[in-house]
């Protein structure tokens, strides 16, 4: 499950990523083979899930 990562609170991609140019066509990111194609790797982060920062500077994790 993707989520977006503030410093207080975890929101869901549907509510951010609307707005976002670089979304697919339903307003999601583009999420492909187990990679945010709308963003880049930032690693494990020390923590159980991969994390990717956006084009829009917001970061995404992939939590199982």
């Amino acid at each position: 499950m993707l989520v977006i990562l503030t410093e207080r609170q975890l929101l869901s991609p549907q509510h951010v990523c609307q707005g976002c140019l670089m979304a697919d066509q339903s307003g999601q990111p583009r999420w492909h083979d187990g990679q945010l194609m709308c963003g880049r790797s930032l690693g494990k982060g020390g923590g159980p899930a991969n994390q990717y920062e956006c084009q829009m500077g917001f970061r995404v994790a992939n939590i199982d």
